[in-house]
C-alpha cells in the first residue's frame, strides 16, 4: 500500500449562465445540457464519483493521508446553491480528512453570490473565494460577454470579507479595444477593494471560441504582443505599489500566506483528484481525464462506472519538460540541476540577456526577472530537452 501524504482536489462545476466569447473551458448553459446532467443532480453525481475514485485508488494500492487544498472551479460553481457546494465538501471530508489548515476555494462571478450565500459557504468550510472581475470597464466586459455590473464588485468583496473569506480578484487584459488606461482603471479598482491576491491573465484567443470566429471574420483585431507587454508591466507596477508581489507570472499576493496553495500544487507537480465532467486527475505520473458532457458523465455514474474517458502514464522525459515549464513560472524558481546538462549553458545566456536573476542563479536557482517573465516561453524553450 502506498500512502500519499498530500492530495489536492479539484471539483469542476460545468455550468454557466452565459458562455463567454473567449472561454474554451468545458462549460454548458442550461440550453446545452440535452435533458441530462442537470444542476439539481450535480452534487449527488460528483459525490458518487468521489466514492468510485477512492475505491479505484484503493484497489490500485493507494491511500491518502489528508487533503491540503480543494478548489471548486468551472464554469461558475456558485450557480449551484451554497448548500450543494458544502455538501460536496462534507462528503469529500468524510472520505479523506482535510488538513487542519486546508485551503478551500470557490470561483464565483460577482452576480452569482449574495451576502447570505457567501456566509453559508464560509460557515460550511470554504476559506477563500476567487471572483471573476475581469475588468472595471463596461465596454470591455461587453466584448468579453461578461454580464455583471462592475460597480457590484466592491460590494461582493466586502460581503466575502465580512464572512471571513480570503478574496482574490481575477482580471483579463488585452481584450480587443481595451486601452492601457482601461487596464490601469481596472487594476486600480481591484486594488481599491484591498484584496490580498490578484490574478491578471493576458487574453488568449483559443481556436474553438466565439471570439476566434470573430477574429477570423475580421470583426476584432488580434492582441498585439507589444501592447500586451506594456499592460503586463503596468499590472506589475501597480500591484507592487499596493504591496502585492508576483509569485507566478500571472499571480500576485500580499504575503506568502496569501498565495494560492492549490495552484502551487499544480505548478509543483503534486497529486490531485479531478472530479466532474472533463476534469483531470494526476497520481504519481498517471494522468486521467473524465468524459466531458454532463449527461454522459451522469449516465456512467448511474451505472456504477467511473466516468474516465482515457488515461496516460506520463513518460519521464515529458514529466521533466512539464516541471521546467511550470516551476520556472513561479517566483521560487527552478533548481539548476533539474535542467538537462546539455541545456545548462543557456542559463548563463539568459542571465546575460537579463532574463534570469543573477543572484538566484549563483545560488543554484533559475528565477525569472520581469523581462524574463515577459519572455518566459522563449526561456523555457531553451531549457527543455
Amino acid at each position: 500500500m502506498t500512502v500519499v501524504k498530500d492530495l489536492s482536489a479539484y471539483i469542476h462545476v460545468p455550468f454557466c449562465a452565459v458562455r463567454c466569447g473567449y472561454c474554451d473551458f468545458n462549460t454548458y448553459t442550461n440550453a446545452e445540457l440535452g435533458g441530462g446532467g442537470s444542476q439539481a443532480e450535480y452534487a449527488d453525481n460528483a459525490m458518487a464519483e468521489m466514492d468510485l475514485t477512492l475505491a479505484a485508488d484503493r484497489a490500485a494500492g493507494y491511500e491518502y493521508e489528508e487533503i491540503s487544498t480543494v478548489f471548486f472551479g468551472g464554469g461558475t460553481p456558485t450557480l449551484l446553491p451554497a448548500d450543494d457546494l458544502v455538501r460536496m465538501l462534507d462528503h469529500l471530508r468524510s472520505l479523506i480528512p482535510l488538513a487542519d489548515d486546508a485551503e478551500v476555494t470557490t470561483e464565483a462571478n460577482p452576480d452569482s453570490v449574495t451576502r447570505a450565500s457567501l456566509s453559508r459557504l464560509a460557515d460550511g468550510g470554504i476559506t477563500r473565494v476567487s471572483i471573476g472581475m475581469q475588468s472595471a470597464i463596461p465596454s470591455v466586459l461587453a466584448t468579453l460577454d461578461r454580464t455583471h455590473d462592475p460597480d457590484r464588485v466592491p460590494q461582493v468583496v466586502q460581503w466575502a470579507k465580512d464572512a471571513g473569506l480570503q478574496v482574490s480578484l481575477d482580471l483579463i487584459y488585452g481584450t480587443p479595444g481595451e486601452t492601457v488606461a482601461d487596464v490601469e482603471t481596472s487594476v486600480r479598482a481591484a486594488l481599491a477593494c484591498e484584496v490580498d491576491h490578484l490574478s491578471a491573465y493576458s487574453l488568449i484567443i483559443e481556436g474553438n471560441t466565439a471570439m476566434a470566429r470573430q477574429l477570423r471574420r475580421g470583426e476584432i483585431e488580434a492582441p498585439d504582443p507589444d501592447d500586451m507587454a506594456d499592460k503586463y508591466e503596468l499590472v506589475d507596477d501597480l500591484t507592487c505599489e499596493a504591496g502585492l508581489t508576483w509569485y507566478e507570472v500571472s499571480n500576485f499576493a500580499r504575503t506568502p500566506e496569501h498565495r494560492s496553495r492549490h495552484n502551487l500544487a499544480y505548478w509543483k507537480g503534486g497529486d490531485w483528484w479531478g472530479i466532474g465532467p472533463g476534469a483531470h486527475r494526476h497520481r504519481d505520473g498517471l494522468r486521467s481525464w473524465n468524459v466531458k458532457h454532463p449527461s454522459r458523465y451522469a449516465r456512467m455514474l448511474a451505472s456504477g462506472e467511473l466516468p474516465v474517458a482515457d488515461s496516460e502514464q506520463v513518460a519521464a522525459e515529458d514529466r521533466l519538460v512539464e516541471r521546467i515549464m511550470l516551476e520556472l513560472r513561479i517566483a521560487d524558481g527552478l533548481a539548476v540541476d533539474v535542467v538537462p546538462e546539455q541545456n545548462r549553458s543557456m542559463l548563463e545566456v539568459h542571465r546575460d540577456r537579463g532574463h534570469l536573476d543573477p543572484d538566484a542563479l549563483a545560488a543554484g536557482r533559475a528565477v525569472l526577472t520581469r523581462e524574463g517573465r515577459l519572455l518566459a516561453d522563449a526561456v523555457i524553450r531553451d531549457l527543455v530537452p
